[in-house]
């Protein structure tokens, strides 16, 4: 998927407009998790993604979708990862 395609897409299902995010080489962020929805275009390099005993790889090209408050921790490849980030927050009305 073009960066193109993916800021349409995620405009088209209510996510903010996404942001570059820019990750050092061999790091790793332990288990955590976010108040918002979240999905991402990977651009350069490469990140693997854990949700409890499970992780996937993704490479330039892929995108990921993580629902908010999910836990997971994330691993970053040899060159570090771009990617574009966007977000959507939950919605309190009703």
């Amino acid at each position: 998927m073009s960066p193109a395609e993916f800021r349409n897409r995620v405009a088209n299902e209510g996510f903010e407009p996404p942001v570059e995010v820019v990750r050092e080489p061999n790091g790793f962020l332990g288990s955590h998790s976010h108040p918002f929805e979240a999905k991402a275009l990977i651009l350069e390099g490469e990140i693997q993604i854990g949700v409890g005993a499970d992780a996937t790889v993704y490479r330039p090209g892929d995108v990921f979708h993580l629902p908010s408050e999910q836990d997971h921790w994330e691993r970053y490849g040899s060159e570090g990862v771009v990617y574009l980030s966007a977000r959507k927050s939950l919605s309190l009305s009703g």
